[in-house]
């Protein structure tokens, strides 16, 4: 699971009947933290990147399902693969400190 904060990229895929509805997700920052999956956004709408809010939004981690509809934010493919990497790490440190 990805930690939330304040200020990360996530893309964000509207409700189908939402006025920023698109062919593609859309780029949000996350500006509060409800909790490791809920967050309001500001999110850049596809003409011209003006900004609009979008408020408890259901935050996907790890294998969650998307909500059908839309109305979701999720992770970066790059960020999903960060957050592994770092788990990898964390895991081989833990690993050499009980072996020794």
């Amino acid at each position: 699971m990805i930690k939330p904060s304040i200020g990360r990229v996530v893309w964000f895929t509207p409700e189908k009947n939402d006025a920023l509805a698109s062919d593609q997700q859309l780029a949000a920052l996350i500006a509060y933290v409800h909790s490791d999956r809920s967050v309001n956004l500001a999110v850049f709408d596809a003409c011209g990147g003006g900004a609009h809010s979008r408020t408890s939004v259901t935050l996907l981690q790890g294998d969650d399902l998307p909500p059908e509809g839309g109305g979701y934010a999720e992770w970066m493919p790059f960020q999903k693969g960060q957050a592994v990497k770092h788990e990898q790490k964390e895991n081989a440190q833990i690993e050499k400190h009980e072996t020794t």
